[in-house]
């Protein structure tokens, strides 16, 4: 499939199909990214939750099973909060409840939970691994530290959710940009504000992007189909970076009760949420989000909110119970189709590109 209109991203990153699989983390791993890599899209290894063994290991299964094939590495990019112990007793104060019903030790110390931001470690992995992409979420990593990937070889994506974000991006060394809708799923890549009111749609968004910036744009959010890689290159895209959809596949690693949320929510049931990590996410609505308000002024900062949630968890997920669980997803839910990730690649670039050359000739 050499006909694509828009070829710069093919270029840019060294993959035959405009399709870069959603670092997912928690739900993806090297099994996702060498299924999307062998059927030439861009895999992708989320590593914000893992050790620097961990990520060695991924990166060594993938680079057996794909000689050749790119890479892209993703990191985090946030502060670490500030403590904040009134703000922390509270969010635990309003779980009381939870604790009494399912048994939990309420007086027990709270967890911690960790996401950890890109750093002089990480860099280091990246010199030492040097992976063909590597992308970022809430901005960009300090400028020093920045330069040094891109001297590794590596090409820059990050995640705006707003036009002034991808003109940000792209001024301070992005070498792709990835126009995030509303729409997405997991974790809003937002950075340049927290209103999460200036949030919009993919298709609002990624013309005003392509329009504002000269590299090339990736469009994300609501793409589950053929039908939506078509569209965003028919905007200004030059690919597209999907996640739920690859959520059906089986390389996923989402829980059983993920998988059952997956399969039966309804198309509008999905709801921007800080109740589980502190930072807005897209996920499936579940009871903790319907009872206390998807949006919380209790929860702590990212990635501290998780940490109450703990030992709740702890009880109720080995129950099949998501009660208290994020369940990721986008709105373009209802798309996903069971099929592995290679299959379902190959099918979307198959059928977009017959629609985008049928468009040419029409």
């Amino acid at each position: 499939m050499s006909h694509w209109p828009d070829r710069r991203i093919l270029d840019l990153l060294g993959v035959e199909l405009p399709i870069l699989q959603a670092p997912m983390a928690g739900a993806s791993g090297a099994p996702m990214a060498i299924a999307v890599g062998l059927a030439g899209g861009l895999g992708a290894l989320p590593c914000a939750m893992l050790t620097a063994d961990q990520v060695r290991d991924e990166i060594t299964a993938f680079r057996a099973a794909c000689p050749g094939r790119p890479l892209n590495l993703n990191f985090f990019c946030h502060q670490p909060p500030a403590p904040d112990a009134e703000r922390d007793a509270r969010w635990k104060q309003a779980l009381e409840p939870y604790y009494r019903e399912v048994g939990a030790d309420f007086a027990a110390p709270t967890p911690v939970s960790n996401r950890a931001p890109f750093d002089e470690q990480s860099c280091q992995l990246v010199e030492q691994l040097r992976p063909e992409v590597v992308s970022f979420h809430f901005g960009l990593p300090r400028p020093d530290l920045l330069q040094r990937i891109k001297a590794s070889g590596a090409k820059v994506l990050s995640s705006a959710t707003t036009v002034e974000e991808a003109v940000w991006l792209e001024q301070h060394g992005c070498d792709a940009i990835i126009a995030m809708g509303y729409e997405a799923g997991g974790h809003r890549g937002m950075f340049l504000s927290d209103d999460i009111t200036s949030q919009i749609g993919t298709f609002a968004l990624v013309p005003q992007v392509a329009d504002a910036v000269r590299v090339p744009v990736i469009a994300a959010g609501g793409i589950g189909d053929h039908r939506g890689l078509a569209a965003a290159l028919a905007l200004g895209a030059a690919a597209v970076q999907i996640g739920t959809a690859y959520l059906f596949c089986p390389e996923a690693k989402v829980s059983p009760a993920h998988r059952q949320a997956l399969d039966n929510a309804s198309a509008s049931d999905t709801a921007l949420t800080n109740l589980f990590t502190g930072r807005p996410a897209r996920g499936i609505n579940n009871r903790i989000m319907r009872e206390l308000g998807p949006m919380s002024e209790l929860a702590p900062r990212f990635p501290l909110a998780g940490g109450a949630l703990m030992p709740l968890r702890a009880i109720t997920d080995p129950q099949g119970n998501s009660d208290f669980s994020n369940l990721w997803s986008g709105q373009a839910l209802r798309l996903g189709r069971h099929r592995p990730a290679g299959e379902l690649t190959r099918d979307i670039a198959e059928k977009a590109l017959a629609l985008v050359g049928r468009a040419a000739f029409s």
